[in-house]
């Protein structure tokens, strides 16, 4: 069963950029679909990025043109490169893949 582990949240000011990496413990080429959710206070899970294994993206509204997805097969890896931060941005960050349960998230908080 592979899991996934997401690092690299923090706390930055409003206009600043963070990198977000999930590690598979396993191989996920394979993987059809990998996307990164999140999660705020109160709110429900929602989409934020996905990709799929012929590289192709998609971007819910709100972070259209700040968060770039990508996966790196060969080192089992996928990030979200976020720019442009804004306080709504704040949230638990998960990646998720079809079958493969939930991890722990990593902590993005926007705030001056």
């Amino acid at each position: 069963q592979v899991q996934l582990v997401e690092s690299g949240g923090g706390l930055v000011q409003p206009g600043g950029s963070l990198r977000l990496s999930c590690a598979a413990s396993g191989s996920i080429s394979s993987i059809a679909v990998m996307g990164w959710y999140r999660q705020a206070p109160g709110k429900q899970r929602e989409l934020v990025a996905a990709i799929n294994s012929g590289g192709s993206t998609n971007y819910a509204d709100s972070v259209k043109g700040r968060f770039t997805i990508a996966r790196d097969n060969a080192k089992n890896t996928v990030f979200l490169q976020m720019s442009s931060l804004k306080p709504e941005d704040t949230a638990v960050y998960y990646c998720k893949a079809p079958g493969i349960v939930w991890g722990q998230g990593t902590q993005v908080t926007v705030s001056s």
